[in-house]
């Protein structure tokens, strides 16, 4: 495989990677953390750097821009969001460089006791003289979806420093908020302007991913009956108690993220916050098919009416709201940008695997509006966590798999 893309991926990716952009699900602002400007700002002067063409950023927080076509084609869209992930500490991100890793364990020098071992990440095992890159120990990487957004700057600078390329109209866009469900809003499909896309925000080499979960956000509030503790006898409604009773009468051995895999969705607990004479309760709920999704949004209605049945004086409430649906509902009916994506793949050698990801992207949400998107690997593993890493090496290889496709995608009319 050529290297290169290799040191400016790696460039960018550390670069990108150590500023904060955390988004945060309980501001009601777009995007929800001003942090995230700084990302999107960059992206910005560094897509004017590139020379790119009608680069904007967006009232509602997208950056846009265009690598103009040499060729008839679709335009085609490649998306990657800016946000990490609010699950763990993204604050003073240190990225480091393993270069010509040697298979061995990896450790991390904020962190003595955590340790990153082929034992139990195969895949890492399988990346013995690449280079990788990971946090100090104290913070996830932030590769979901830097790397993202590294591999699209990358073939957007190599296209554009080569004229000559055969490309359609390629349209760019970098998204806030993706890991709280809100990097897609109405907007978006009519100002990217895109037959089709593709969100860079996938696992393993060779991933081209064109089903999701279908999701929605839940939450339950309790209200109580509030007396001082010293006068409550048989007046005191205790919320919390409540909230309590619900989360134990919802499923415990099936139905939870730690029992499920494969298809099975499930119900999580996310947020318990209060106390006893308020309570609010948060949750997700996930499913690959619509029915199942619907199932669960029943159960949990049925739990808090049976918790409410059992004390009348308090007040429960529950609200679901739709997040994002399965992208395959929609992609199955036109499957071009998916056998795009896979011969693309496979013109560098690369077997393409496509299976349900147990998540979702902005390409749920995009497809869903209108523009088929499905979604191809970057190489980011153990995401959301303090042992992310990725391979400089896959992230070349995905960089590849797009301009071969942007290539493809030029000779169709």
């Amino acid at each position: 495989m050529s290297r290169k893309f290799d040191q400016e991926l790696q460039d960018r990716l550390v670069r990108y990677a150590a500023i904060d952009s955390q988004s945060d699900e309980n501001s009601s602002t777009t995007p929800s953390t001003d942090c995230q400007f700084d990302m999107l700002n960059l992206l910005v002067d560094e897509l004017r750097d590139i020379g790119a063409a009608d680069v904007q950023l967006t009232d509602y927080g997208v950056v846009l821009a265009t690598i103009p076509g040499t060729r008839p084609g679709p335009t085609v869209g490649f998306l990657a969001h800016v946000d990490t992930a609010p699950q763990f500490n993204a604050s003073g991100v240190k990225p480091r460089v393993i270069q010509g890793y040697n298979g061995g364990d990896i450790s991390f020098p904020d962190n003595p006791d955590l340790v990153l071992s082929p034992d139990a990440n195969p895949y890492l095992a399988s990346k013995q003289g690449e280079d990788i890159i990971t946090a100090s120990g104290l913070t996830l990487l932030g590769g979901d979806d830097k790397a993202g957004v590294a591999i699209i700057m990358t073939m957007a600078r190599h296209l554009l420093d080569n004229p000559d390329l055969p490309r359609p109209t390629l349209r760019i866009a970098f998204t806030p908020d993706e890991e709280i469900g809100r990097g897609v809003g109405p907007q978006l499909p009519r100002h990217l302007q895109a037959d089709f896309a593709y969100t860079l925000d996938g696992g393993e080499v060779g991933e081209i991913i064109y089903e999701s979960f279908s999701a929605d956000r839940a939450v339950v509030r309790i209200k109580g009956v509030s007396i001082h503790p010293g006068q409550a006898k048989e007046k005191m409604v205790n919320a919390a108690h409540l909230a309590a009773k619900i989360v134990q009468t919802l499923p415990q051995a099936t139905m939870t993220p730690e029992t499920t895999d494969g298809r099975e969705g499930f119900l999580h607990v996310t947020d318990m916050n209060g106390g006893s004479s308020e309570m609010e309760l948060k949750l997700i709920l996930r499913d690959f098919e619509r029915e199942g999704l619907e199932d669960k949004g029943d159960l949990l209605r049925q739990v808090c009416a049976a918790v409410q049945a059992g004390e009348p004086r308090a007040e429960i409430s529950v609200e679901i709201t739709p997040q994002y649906r399965n992208m395959r509902y929609w992609l199955e009916e036109d499957m071009t940008p998916v056998e795009l994506a896979r011969d693309a793949c496979r013109a560098h050698g690369i077997e393409p695997v496509s299976t349900p990801i147990r998540g979702g992207t902005d390409g749920s949400r995009l497809t869903e509006l209108g523009v088929p998107t499905p979604n191809i690997f970057t190489g980011m593993q153990e995401i959301h966590g303090p042992l992310e890493w990725i391979s400089v090496q896959d992230m070349a290889r995905a960089t590849e798999v797009c301009l071969t496709l942007a290539q493809m995608a030029a000779k169709q009319d």
